[in-house]
């Protein structure tokens, strides 16, 4: 029988960084200047996120890591407009277009948790860069900090929809295989 393998794609780590993430954003941009500590708080999390991220881009199993899945813009562009056409090839791991959200995420979510850093020294005179910051620009980072909190849930949007056509394309539960780390092997009986 030539039936097809799961193969563990997404390691423990990844996937809990993963989830986090998505909780700690989410806190943070639903709480804003109501909960200020709740915020200020998914706000750290999400800074330590990154930095564990990071991190786990050189250190992580073969899936995770940025030489592994890092491409040029016009690879990104190229893997997306197959997947529009409904023809994209499919990757066990971060296909060319993941490749590219993960690094505009990334710099998305740095710049909103800078900023956030910045008015909240400048606001409340707290956090690691209070007394380094005076008010004078606070109104420029509040902007900036509310630009790109929106801007990541722009991208966030466009992940999921990612996600939707990818696992339309390829036949397969990609939110399911971030929640328990498995993929389709691109072999038969293979990870057996």
């Amino acid at each position: 029988m030539n039936s097809t393998a799961l193969i563990k794609v997404w390691d423990l780590p990844l996937r809990i960084f993963h989830w986090l993430l998505v909780v700690s954003f989410f806190v943070a941009y639903l709480t804003e200047e109501e909960l200020l500590p709740v915020h200020v708080w998914a706000g750290y999390i999400v800074l330590g996120l990154l930095v564990f991220r990071l991190i786990w881009g050189f250190v992580g199993n073969e899936y995770a890591r940025f030489a592994n899945f890092l491409c040029s813009p016009l690879q990104s562009y190229t893997y997306t407009k197959e997947a529009i056409e409904l023809k994209a090839k499919r990757y066990l791991g971060h296909n060319p277009a993941g490749a590219a959200m993960i690094v505009l995420l990334m710099l998305s979510l740095l710049l909103t948790v800078i900023s956030g850093l910045i008015v909240y020294a400048a606001d409340q005179h707290l956090g690691p860069l209070a007394g380094m910051v005076g008010a004078s620009n606070e109104k420029l980072w509040e902007e900036l900090h509310e630009f790109a909190a929106n801007f990541t849930l722009l991208l966030v949007i466009v992940h999921v929809l990612g996600v939707v056509v990818e696992g339309f394309v390829h036949g397969e539960n990609l939110v399911k295989a971030m929640w328990n780390g498995y993929k389709k092997s691109d072999t038969p009986d293979a990870g057996k």
